[in-house]
C-alpha cells in the first residue's frame, strides 16, 4: 500500500492554500482556457457583406446591375475606361456577395487585388470606390490568406483615408473592410492602429450618425480590441475607452453587445488592462446589462465582468461595489446553461478572494442558488461550482466554513463522487478533508463525520480507496485512516453531548 502524505501536507497541496487571492485566481483562469475556447465563436471576427446597399445618392455615374463571366470582369477591371472598371468592379462586388460559396480564391488568383486598391483612391468617382471597398471586404472575409492578400494589396491606408469621405456608403463600407482586416489577428490589428485609424472611426461617432453605421464602427472597434498576444498598445486603449464608455449607455442591443465584447478582450487576463478599464468606470453599466432579457448583451457583459474579478483585490470590490453579487443568484439559475456557467465561473474568482468578500457572498444570499447548481445542474456547470466551493472553503474563516456545510453543500459534494472525472473527484475529496480538518478545530468533527455518513459519503469514500487513479485512492485513504476510526468505520459514531447547538443544527 502506498505511503500516505501527512494531513497537514495535502492541505498545503490544496489548490493556493495559503497564497493569496490573486494566485487562486489565476488557477481560476487557467482552468477556463476551455471556457473561452468554447465561446470563441460568439462574436463573429469576420462578416461579409451579402445584403445590398442603398444607391449611393453621391454617385451620378451608377450603370445597370451587370452579371459578367470572369474573364470578362478580370478584362473590365483593368480596363481604362471607368464605365467600364465600375461594371466589371460592380460584377465582381456581386459574386462576391453571394451568400452561398463565393469565388474569394479565383478573385485574389486573378490578380485584382492591387487594381481594386487603386480605384479606392478615385474620389471623383465615389461609386468605383464604394464597389472597390464593397469587394475587399468581401476578400478580407475570408482566410487568412486571402485576408493577408488584400493588406499586402496595399488596402489599409486608403482605406483609412475613405472615413474621412463625404459619402456616407463609401465611409461606412470602409468601416466594414478594416473590421474584417482588424478581425484576422493581432498582428493585421496592428496594422489598422498604426495606420490612425482609431481617431477616424472614433470622428464619425456623432448623435445623428445611422443606426447601421454606428453598429458597423462599434463592431470594428471591438475588433481592434482583440486578441492578447500581443494586448493592443496603451494608446490604442486609452483612445478607445471613452468612447466605449459612452456607447455602453446606448440602447441599440448590438451596438451594447460589440461595446461588451470590447470591453471584455481589454479585460481577459491581465491587471494592468483590468484597471485601466475599471478606471473608466464602466462596471455600474456593466452590472446592470448582466440583468438584460437580451442574451447577446447579458452574455459579454457577465464575461467582462467575469474577467475584472480575475484581477486584484481591489478590482473585485469595484465590482461588489457595482452590485455583482446582487445581479448573480438569477444568473446561476438562468435557464441557459450557458450563462450558469459563466456565472458561476464568476462566482468562483469572488470566491478565491478574502473573508470580508465571502462574508458579502453569504450576504447575498449566493449560497443556496451555488448548492443548487451542484445538485441539478449541466455536469459544466456542476463543474465550475465545484471549483466555487473550492476556493470558498481555502479561504475562508471556520465560521463561513459553518455556513457553507449549514447551506447544504455537502450531500450534492457526496453524490457527485460518483462522476468519471477523476480531477473533480480529487477536488471534492480535498472540499472534504479541509471542512473535516476545520472543524476539528471546534471539536465537531464528529458532526461533521456523522454527516457525511448518513449522506451515504463515507460508503463511497472507502469505494474510491480502491479507484484505478492513484491519486484518487491516496485522497480517499488519507480521509478514511485520518478521520474515521475503527468504530466509525463499524457503524457506531457516538457524538459528544456538549457539541455547538448551531452546527448540529447541520444535521436536522
Amino acid at each position: 500500500m502506498p505511503t500516505l502524505e501527512a494531513p497537514e501536507e495535502r492541505l498545503r497541496k490544496f489548490k493556493y492554500r495559503g497564497k493569496d487571492a490573486s494566485m487562486r485566481r489565476q488557477q481560476r483562469i487557467a482552468v477556463s482556457l476551455q471556457l473561452r475556447k468554447a465561446k470563441k465563436d460568439e462574436q463573429v471576427l469576420k462578416r461579409r457583406n451579402i445584403t445590398s446597399f442603398s444607391t449611393d445618392p453621391a454617385s451620378k455615374e451608377g450603370t445597370n446591375q451587370v452579371n459578367l463571366p470572369l474573364q470578362d470582369i478580370i478584362n473590365g477591371v483593368n480596363a481604362s475606361d471607368p464605365v467600364l472598371c465600375l461594371q466589371a468592379t460592380q460584377a465582381a462586388r456581386k459574386i462576391l456577395s453571394r451568400e452561398r460559396n463565393p469565388p474569394l480564391k479565383l478573385i485574389v488568383e486573378a490578380g485584382l487585388i492591387p487594381r481594386l486598391v487603386e480605384f479606392l483612391r478615385s474620389s471623383r468617382h465615389p461609386g468605383l470606390q464604394f464597389e472597390a471597398a464593397w469587394a475587399l471586404t468581401n476578400i478580407a472575409s475570408g482566410t487568412s490568406e486571402q485576408t493577408r492578400a488584400v493588406v499586402e494589396g496595399g488596402a489599409i491606408q486608403p482605406l483609412v483615408e475613405l472615413l474621412s469621405s463625404p459619402h456616407v456608403t463609401v465611409c461606412e463600407q470602409a468601416v466594414w473592410a478594416l473590421g474584417n482586416i482588424a478581425g484576422d489577428g493581432p498582428e493585421f490589428r496592428d496594422f489598422v492602429i498604426s495606420s490612425n485609424a482609431i481617431p477616424h472611426l472614433l470622428a464619425l461617432i456623432s448623435s445623428n450618425i445611422p443606426i447601421t453605421f454606428l453598429r458597423n464602427i462599434t463592431w470594428t472597434l471591438s475588433n481592434l480590441c482583440r486578441n492578447k498576444n500581443p494586448y493592443p498598445c496603451k494608446k490604442a486603449v486609452k483612445q478607445m475607452l471613452p468612447i466605449l464608455f459612452h456607447l455602453l449607455q446606448h440602447q441599440d442591443s448590438e451596438v451594447l453587445s460589440d461595446t461588451c465584447w470590447a470591453l471584455s478582450y481589454l479585460t481577459e487576463g491581465c491587471n494592468e488592462r483590468i484597471g485601466q478599464v475599471v478606471d473608466v468606470g464602466v462596471l455600474p453599466r456593466l452590472v446592470e446589462l448582466m440583468t438584460s432579457s437580451e442574451l447577446n448583451v447579458l452574455t459579454p457583459s457577465l464575461r467582462t465582468v467575469g474577467n475584472i474579478v480575475t484581477g486584484t483585490d481591489r478590482q473585485t470590490q469595484a465590482a461588489m461595489d457595482a452590485g455583482v453579487l446582487r445581479a448573480l443568484p438569477q444568473l446561476l439559475l438562468h435557464p441557459r446553461p450557458s450563462v450558469q456557467k459563466e456565472a458561476a465561473w464568476a462566482l468562483s474568482n469572488v470566491a478565491a478572494g478574502p473573508p470580508q468578500h465571502l462574508q458579502q457572498i453569504i450576504a447575498c444570499n449566493i449560497l443556496p442558488p451555488l448548492v443548487a447548481l451542484l445538485k441539478n445542474a449541466d455536469f459544466k456547470v456542476q463543474k465550475e461550482a465545484v471549483w466555487t466551493v473550492a476556493n470558498f472553503a481555502t479561504g475562508s474563516t471556520v465560521g463561513q466554513l459553518i455556513q457553507l456545510i449549514h447551506a447544504g453543500v455537502l450531500e450534492p459534494l457526496v453524490n457527485l463522487l460518483t462522476i468519471p472525472d477523476t480531477k473533480f473527484v480529487i477536488i471534492i475529496l480535498d472540499i472534504i478533508s479541509f471542512l473535516l480538518q476545520a472543524t476539528e478545530k471546534l471539536s465537531e468533527k464528529e458532526s461533521l463525520c456523522l454527516l457525511i455518513e448518513e449522506l451515504g459519503g463515507l460508503d463511497r469514500i472507502k469505494a474510491l480507496q480502491f479507484h484505478d487513479n492513484h491519486q484518487v485512492a491516496l485522497a480517499a485513504q488519507s480521509i478514511i485512516e485520518n478521520h474515521f476510526s475503527e468504530e466509525e468505520e463499524n457503524g457506531i459514531i457516538s457524538p459528544s453531548l456538549d457539541q455547538d447547538p448551531e452546527f448540529l443544527k447541520l444535521l436536522t
